[in-house]
């Protein structure tokens, strides 16, 4: 077998088989890491918006609250 031993061959042989093995696996696995990737930016998203709305809120509440002390002086 030369420079390499029967384990090395065994990788490589597991290797192609996955890549190469079956109908569409390569295409299969690059659609999921694109959905993966688009979820984990649209949960990016929602996650700024829901910080953001918080923010908000609480500069609202903040407003509120030393109107409502200044009404009462």
């Amino acid at each position: 077998m030369g420079t390499f031993s029967i384990w090395h061959w065994l990788i490589v042989l597991v290797v192609v088989l996955v890549l190469f093995g079956g109908r569409g696996k390569i295409p299969s696995l690059m659609g999921d890491v694109a959905k993966g990737i688009k979820s984990f930016k649209s949960n990016m998203k929602d996650e700024n918006s829901t910080a953001s709305e918080k923010i908000e809120d609480a500069e609202i509440t903040t407003t509120t609250k030393r109107e409502d002390e200044t009404a009462k002086s």
